[in-house]
């Protein structure tokens, strides 16, 4: 008997690896993006897995919670996270990709896949049948409230900011240097340097800085992710909270100068060809017009030039603790699948690890089997077991962080060996689960 086809609505890092991992298990998938047809406010190509933010998936080290996410992955054969090894540019201890090569990459990857339909066009309600919803937190409206009447419950939400990228040639060589803190790895940052009465300007600038406007109904619900402030509100916290955060020069010498700066802006590498560069930690909501003028006082961007100014849009997420299962399934149906920002978890790689988990849950029940749940030793595991079962009351997103897994047992002073442990614990338990019948 011929099996019907899962369908997997978005076509964002979760959407993607979910149909990869659908059709890896011999089951044909439907995908559904919206794009071109229809944009959200952040996207800009038509392209899956678009990266709309940053072109970092995180740390590459296994013993730091996204490079130990990373490693996962790739003992689960996915699609993304080989893609982006693929398409890696330099970055010091980070994965960071060529976002267009990335982008197109994978859309010609799965478009060309035997068991993959790829259909353009935006889908308004909840299909019937095995569905994985990867939406991601900006949702079409009409879908986003077949869904509330679904759950029956509104939307959380918080705000989401993307830094400013810059044309390389445009960047003053003469005062930025290339170094990576500590001199760790290769040099992959360009570093703008700054002086006390540098950076206290600056930050001057940016606390009586214009910003853009915020909706009445947005500025009620207004939240900001904690590990994604925008600049202005990390410069309204205090005088030297930037200095803490973004703009920390510990570790970093200009060479040239043997002098540590007072502070530092990094930019880190967009493109392969070097041609672009983030402006690392500048999430930022802002007029542009007041960003052109405030950016201009760092050093080594006085001409610079912006391919992308910041921007700042409301994401939206459920409250995954009432609503859903660790095999990433909801309690109320278990043939509807979800993963990605819209459950709740935070970042690029947690995107793809919710897709992957959705991905081969939803063959599993297209061929009859039991869903699987991640051991809550692997990071993979720990994310989804805290967002299936945190306090409803207070749910916000989550990143991958040593800080949800289960205790090692023994107590462990070093942070490093600590992280290594648990690395160690994880990656074992994750091959003894993908022995025991995990079909990737």
């Amino acid at each position: 008997m011929e099996k019907q086809p899962i369908q997997v609505i978005g076509g964002g890092l979760a959407g993607t690896e979910a149909a990869w991992q659908i059709a890896q298990a011999g089951v044909p998938v439907i995908l559904y993006e919206m794009r071109p047809k229809r944009f959200s406010p952040a996207h800009h190509t038509e392209h899956l897995a678009e990266l709309v933010c940053s072109n970092s998936f995180g740390a590459m080290a296994s013993d730091r919670a996204a490079g130990l996410l990373h490693e996962e992955l790739r003992q689960l054969g996915s699609i993304v996270i080989q893609k982006a090894d693929e398409h890696a540019v330099p970055a010091g201890g980070a994965l960071a990709v060529d976002r267009g090569q990335f982008g197109q990459d994978l859309t010609q990857t799965l478009s060309n896949h035997p068991l993959i339909e790829f259909r353009r066009g935006e889908v308004q309600a909840i299909p019937e049948g095995i569905v994985v919803l990867a939406t991601g937190p900006l949702t079409s409206p009409d879908l986003a409230e077949d869904l509330r009447r679904f759950t029956g419950m509104e939307y959380l939400s918080f705000f989401d900011a993307a830094s400013p990228i810059i044309v390389g040639d445009s960047i003053n060589r003469d005062i930025a240097f290339m170094a990576s803190r500590y001199d760790k790895g290769e040099a992959a940052y360009l570093n703008c340097p700054m002086n006390k009465e540098q950076y206290l300007k600056f930050r001057e600038e940016l606390c009586k800085a214009e910003q853009t406007e915020l909706k009445d109904f947005e500025r009620e619900t207004a939240k900001f992710f904690e590990a994604c402030l925008p600049i202005e509100e990390l410069a309204q916290r205090g005088e030297d909270t930037m200095r803490y955060g973004p703009l920390k020069p510990v570790g970093l010498s200009d060479s040239r100068t043997a002098e540590r700066p007072y502070a530092v802006v990094q930019l880190r590498q967009e493109d392969k060809a070097g041609q672009l560069w983030n402006m690392v930690g500048f999430q930022t909501n802002l007029r542009w017009g007041e960003q052109k003028r405030i950016f201009a006082l760092i050093p080594g961007l006085e001409k610079a030039e912006f391919v992308r100014l910041g921007v700042m849009h409301r994401n939206t997420f459920i409250n995954a603790p009432q609503l859903m299962h660790p095999t990433l399934q909801f309690k109320t149906r278990p043939t509807l699948l979800a993963a990605g920002q819209l459950i709740g978890t935070e970042g690029y790689t947690a995107a793809a690890a919710g897709g992957c988990l959705a991905g081969i849950n939803a063959a599993r029940l297209a061929l009859g089997k039991e869903p699987l749940t991640v051991p809550p030793t692997t990071m993979m595991g720990a994310l989804f077991e805290f967002i299936s079962s945190a306090s409803p009351k207070h749910f916000q997103p989550m990143p991958p962080n040593f800080g949800i897994f289960p205790e090692l047992g023994v107590k462990i002073k070093n942070k490093q060996e600590r992280y290594g442990r648990y690395r160690d614990r994880s990656l074992a338990d994750l091959a003894n689960w993908k022995a025991n019948g995990v079909e990737c």
